[in-house]
């Protein structure tokens, strides 16, 4: 089974730039976006053989996520109950019979970090609902996350300690969670590789000179542990200041 995860920072720039034939190309099974940007009505993404999800955000040209995928899920929840990021689309959980995907856009503390509070409020719902689904089922917990977890995950963190996306606050709670039964599937199969990024900023040069930070991830419930085949990014493909991560799982171990 192969899984893609891509931030398109706009689907329909993104169409323009190429979206379409990296789809094709790499044939996913699961196919997650976010920072769709688009309002229900504003995109028709012919995708044959693949079902559509969409979580739209309220506010036009933020946010929204989706998820495409050959398999029709179980059942598709959107958000975690919780108003403020309902309406800001950044959630979609599709049940299926052996696990539970769950795409996630999470929100930035904000360069000043005035929202670091809220975020951290964020990374507690999340926190408490990946665990209770966990219960349930296996979770495969992917999306840009908005966080570089350790120093080899980005490429100045000497220069960037403290700063959104690498504060203190926000790596410890991705440390709690990998601590508490889930697994940085990169990491496991590439721990201490560096110059592995998803995310360069626009400025001249940035991705080419590859100054980068590692901000999205396939995070999976331990116990799928067995099932991990590959993790990987794809930085050789444009369209996005992200590029597509891509997880590859054994069926027959994840249904077993």
């Amino acid at each position: 089974m192969k899984l893609v995860s891509w931030n398109v920072n706009g689907i329909r720039a993104c169409v323009r730039k190429g979206f379409l034939d990296y789809f094709s190309e790499v044939d996913a099974d699961i196919f997650c976006i976010q920072e769709s940007k688009v309002q229900e009505g504003q995109i028709d993404l012919n995708l044959d053989g693949y079902y559509q999800y969409w979580n739209y955000a309220q506010r036009k040209g933020y946010s929204g996520t989706a998820v495409f995928t050959k398999k029709k899920p179980l059942h598709v929840h959107y958000g975690v109950g919780e108003e403020e990021t309902e309406e800001e689309g950044r959630i979609i959980t599709l049940e299926y019979e052996d696990f539970y995907l769950v795409n996630v856009y999470t929100p930035n503390a904000k360069r000043d970090l005035t929202r670091l509070e809220e975020r951290l409020q964020w990374e507690d719902k999340i926190f408490t609902y990946l665990l209770e689904l966990d219960k349930q089922k296996p979770v495969i917990y992917c999306g840009d996350l908005n966080v570089a977890h350790q120093e080899v995950d980005i490429r100045n963190y000497k220069t960037n300690y403290g700063n959104s996306g690498f504060t203190v606050e926000e790596r410890e709670k991705m440390s709690r969670l990998l601590s508490n039964g889930f697994i940085d599937t990169l990491r496991y199969f590439h721990p201490d590789t560096e110059g592995i990024y998803t995310w360069w900023s626009y400025m001249k040069t940035v991705r080419e000179r590859n100054i980068g930070w590692r901000i999205d991830y396939f995070i999976v419930s331990q116990r799928l542990e067995n099932a991990l085949v590959e993790s990987v990014a794809h930085p050789s493909v444009m369209g996005s200041d992200h590029c597509p991560i891509m997880l590859e799982l054994d069926e027959d171990v994840l249904s077993n």
